[in-house]
């Protein structure tokens, strides 16, 4: 391929690229669900294609990129027309925490951990499982989170738990069982033990470890437990 060549591909593929992500609209960029996601990756392959891959033709080239960019503005078009394919193509929003319970079972379809979601609520300036009113995974995979009222400020509920010490001051809320084991590296870090931790259980009538899907102590000492769903357990 010559370089005279090979200037003239880079320039339509350029410009070609550049008048189809136009066509296309702002909502591949803007919004990208998984149909986005991977439209954009098989147009930006296209594009290449056509200015560095000499054994295709320019003008086969350019029907691969104007073929795609078609079949993703029709697909943009049933995506505005109808609800159910537009369900169909980018899945619906789906509720992973309510009222300060994990969704376990919405995880599982998320394919999203007890860890994964924390970072997310972290992102989100949000430390406890237990001060989310609705936690809502959205098709485009950010995380939408709505706090309970009153968890905005320090409250009355921030006033140390009893059974610690002033000196037992928690810094930030920490797990202390995830997928109902108890998280060694977080207890032996904070001034609780294996035993206060059973004792808390069992105030809250539950006397078995793997029956908790998740457990966190609270600034405050206070212990936030998260059963198992008995419909996904």
């Amino acid at each position: 391929m010559s370089i005279a060549e090979l200037f003239i591909r880079l320039l339509l593929s350029f410009v070609f690229l550049f008048v189809f992500t136009r066509l296309m609209g702002r909502k591949e960029i803007s919004q990208m669900t998984f149909f986005n996601f991977v439209s954009a990756i098989a147009l930006g392959t296209l594009g290449a294609s056509l200015a560095i891959d000499s054994s295709i033709s320019v003008r086969n080239g350019i029907i691969a990129l104007a073929g795609w960019s078609i079949f993703t503005i029709l697909m943009g078009y049933w995506d505005l027309k109808s609800k159910s394919f537009r369900s169909l193509v980018e899945g619906t929003p789906r509720v992973v925490v309510r009222k300060g319970e994990v969704l376990e079972g919405e995880l599982k379809k998320l394919r999203l951990d007890i860890d994964a979601l924390n970072v997310l609520l972290r992102k989100k300036n949000v430390f406890s499982i237990q001060d989310v009113d609705y936690a809502i995974m959205e098709t485009d995979g950010t995380l939408s989170v709505m706090k309970k009222e009153g968890k905005q400020t320090v409250t009355k509920s921030d006033r140390l738990n009893p059974s610690l010490t002033t000196s037992h001051v928690i810094p930030i809320p920490t797990a202390l069982i995830e997928d109902g084991n108890i998280n060694d590296k977080n207890i032996e870090a904070l001034p609780v033990d294996e035993q206060w931790l059973k004792q808390q259980l069992t105030t809250k009538g539950i006397h078995s470890i793997s029956d908790v899907f998740y457990a966190e102590i609270q600034k405050d000492g206070t212990l936030h437990v998260d059963r198992y769903d008995d419909t996904v357990h």
